[in-house]
């Protein structure tokens, strides 16, 4: 059976690389050869078409005893959006925000009558709060409520929002009832897909081979190049998890990649280049500390909802339960963005105070110079008062520590032209992350080493800040 196994992974694998996770999208659009329609004819049908499947909102009296919705009305908007090409669906999706909303009339006239019941008894007061409550409900979110009660809804509403998601972030649309409907969709899939709701499962060789495609496909930090290469992820001295839900089978949620090491790695290509023998026994003295070295999100549609948190402190415990020695726990991050950062900071800055003349004039004392402006970078270019590195955010509100920065931790063309080569390691002192994280969330204080707070005095220092 391992033979078939690897056979199949030999013949797909390459396959499985040539599509991108938008490709995939496309693919498993429902209903994707549905006929399309055109000019009026296919507004006509949109409106005729929501009619139908988007029922009026049940009076505040009869909300709990309306029967729901046919599943029929579900299927048919599922298919006759999965039909439509981008510029259609951007249409519907404007009508459906726009005219399938929240009633501002009724919502204005139960405002008033709150404002009125104030000189009433309590009980008036919460009893109109609650209609206003209820009336704030827009209509399409019946609609995408039941959606999720059908066979693969959950996964279309998914896959709807990161549509929403594209086509604000392209500002193909700016109707505020577009954002109104992502928000509405972000809400729903957050209860959807809480912490309790979610299952840890630990990626291995004995995985289904469907999984193992993924897991490679979804890699978004350090491309796979092959099959032996993510044998070797899911092998001796290193870790594999994700997050799946039961409504979405087969698809992992996000994927955490995990190095067992002696100590805190300083060097990507010690982990993802270096390997001991594939079927090598684990020296558990040789297991001193945890290096997550990558976490890929592997559905656009879930930006937003907490995921990536919830899946490292599962994983730190399940590691402890499997090495209850382990106490080192650290990433070992990119820094996506500080090469851009760099080159606009140093336009026209010759002479400014952020090179010292020696380093304008030879290359190989750059070292120092791109140390401290990283950690410049890292430690204090904010964005409404966080770390505006995605990365540096995602670990701080973790409660981890600004710990360490490495040269030359990643040689390769794709670590030079994000970072310079450097990466970054955010600590874990797991006594210490819920102190870290609300004091990073409530006061926006970064806590970091004394190796990081060096390079920051010496950056603000030399230019003076």
């Amino acid at each position: 059976m391992r033979n078939i196994q690897r056979a199949m992974i030999r013949l797909n694998f390459v396959r499985t690389l040539r599509y991108s996770p938008s490709s995939w999208h496309r693919r498993r659009a429902i209903g994707a050869g549905a006929p399309s329609c055109v000019g009026r004819r296919c507004a006509h049908s949109m409106d005729d078409m929501l009619k139908r499947t988007v029922a009026p909102m049940p009076t505040y009296e009869t909300r709990d005893k309306s029967p729901p919705p046919a599943e029929a009305s579900s299927l048919e908007f599922m298919r006759f959006y999965g039909g439509l090409e981008r510029p259609q669906k951007l249409e519907l999706l404007d009508k459906l925000s726009a005219q399938c909303g929240v009633d501002h009339r009724g919502v204005s006239e139960l405002a008033a009558k709150l404002l009125e019941a104030q000189q009433r008894d309590l009980g008036t007061v919460l009893q109109v709060e609650d209609r206003l409550r209820y009336s704030l409900t827009p209509r399409y979110k019946l609609l995408l409520s039941h959606i999720s009660r059908v066979e693969g809804g959950v996964k279309f509403l998914v896959d709807l929002r990161a549509d929403v998601l594209e086509i604000i972030s392209s500002q193909a649309c700016d109707s505020p009832h577009i954002r109104d409907l992502n928000g509405a969709l972000k809400s729903l899939l957050s209860e959807w897909f809480s912490a309790g709701l979610l299952q840890l499962e630990r990626i291995t060789w004995q995985s289904p081979c469907e999984t193992l495609q993924k897991i490679s496909q979804y890699e978004a930090v350090h491309p796979v190049r092959n099959w032996t290469d993510i044998k070797r992820r899911v092998g001796p001295y290193r870790r594999c998890y994700a997050f799946t839900h039961s409504a979405m089978p087969g698809e992992p949620l996000v994927v955490l990649h995990v190095a067992l090491t002696e100590e805190i790695s300083d060097n990507i290509q010690s982990i993802v280049r270096e390997f001991s023998s594939l079927d090598a026994e684990e020296d558990i003295k040789k297991i001193n500390a945890a290096v997550f070295y990558s976490i890929s999100s592997t559905q656009a549609g879930l930006q937003g909802v907490e995921l990536g948190n919830f899946l490292i402190k599962k994983v730190v415990r399940e590691l402890q339960g499997e090495f209850p020695h382990l106490t080192q726990f650290s990433s070992l991050s990119p820094i996506p963005g500080f090469t851009g950062w760099l080159l606009g900071l140093l336009k026209g800055a010759r002479g400014g105070g952020l090179l010292t003349g020696t380093e304008w004039e030879e290359v190989a004392a750059l070292r120092p110079a791109l140390m401290r402006l990283c950690a410049w970078y890292l430690y204090g270019e904010k964005r409404r008062g966080y770390a505006i590195n995605p990365v540096a955010n995602f670990h701080l509100q973790n409660g981890a520590v600004l710990w360490r920065l490495n040269w030359q931790a990643d040689t390769s063309a794709r670590g030079i032209t994000a970072s310079c080569g450097m990466m970054v390691n955010y600590r874990y002192f797991l006594e210490e992350t819920t102190a870290n994280s609300a004091s990073y969330l409530g006061s926006k204080v970064i806590a970091t080493s004394d190796q990081v707070q060096n390079l920051v005095s010496q950056f603000q220092k030399m230019s003076k800040l």
